[in-house]
């Protein structure tokens, strides 16, 4: 639990905003790889997304309720999850992109999770031990994350002349999307700075460096776009989040404080 006073009024700022985005994060992912509960193409890899979806769900209630006590507003978990705005939202805009066909989901969820697993490494070195249990905690679930998204890409894109054009096809749609995950605003350079946090830039050669020898080992050519989207950090987000969190939270506006 955090003890309120251990951070000045401007890093316990930056840092809620560093937690909310942890936890909006795995929050829209989870939310996104749940719609395709019921709709995969065979039962074991239905069970498998559902699954990864719970991990990222756990993580974001992780996340939430550190992000709560710091607050210290009489705020739970809940409330940061379905009762906030799309503007008060700080997820990485890659995670919020529609599940599109398989190819495109495999491709998302592969680029974050190589992402998501070098910070959590790095995260387990934070001078703050509530950050340091979580990055821990995920870790063990984010491991098998990248095996499974992975092992996809390969298959597929060594897979049929069909496959291999989908998964192409994907790659080069949302690689766009990749570089705003290693472009620091202004809470990544204060908690870096602090302790707290990461140094993006030191985990982005890791992160391409695997891309790389998983897209080679697919036959898949890597994206030559330099131009990146970016804003999530900061609240600006694309459409279809707002969508998004019109149906998660609808329940809880709806009839708030509902109980099953």
């Amino acid at each position: 639990m955090f003890v309120n006073n251990i951070y000045s009024d401007p890093i316990k700022k930056v840092l809620l905003d560093f937690l909310l985005r942890m936890a909006d994060t795995s929050l829209v992912l989870g939310h996104r790889l749940s719609e395709w509960c019921g709709h995969s193409f065979i039962l074991e890899q239905d069970i498998a997304i559902s699954n990864i979806a719970l991990d990222h769900m756990g993580q974001a209630q992780n996340w939430y309720v550190l992000a709560a006590q710091l607050q210290d507003e009489n705020k739970s978990a809940d409330d940061l999850a379905f009762l906030r705005d799309v503007l008060e939202y700080r997820n990485l805009l890659i995670v919020e992109q529609p599940n599109g066909d398989f190819a495109e989901t495999i491709v998302r969820q592969f680029l974050f999770d190589v992402f998501q697993f070098n910070l959590l490494i790095a995260l387990c070195e934070s001078t703050d031990s509530n950050i340091v249990a979580i990055a821990e905690k995920s870790l063990k679930e984010v491991s098998y994350h990248v095996k499974w998204s992975s092992e996809w890409i390969v298959r597929l894109g060594d897979g049929t002349k069909e496959s291999n054009e989908r998964i192409q096809n994907a790659l080069n749609k949302l690689w766009e999307y990749s570089g705003e995950m290693f472009l620091p605003n202004a809470t990544d350079i204060l908690l870096a700075d602090a302790g707290l946090g990461v140094d993006l830039s030191a985990i982005q050669s890791t992160w391409a460096t695997y891309v790389a020898t998983v897209l080679k080992q697919a036959t898949l050519t890597t994206p030559e776009k330099k131009w990146m989207q970016k804003g999530g950090k900061d609240g600006v987000h694309t459409e279809h989040l707002g969508l998004l969190l019109a149906e998660m939270q609808f329940m809880q506006r709806a009839y708030p404080n509902c109980q099953w």
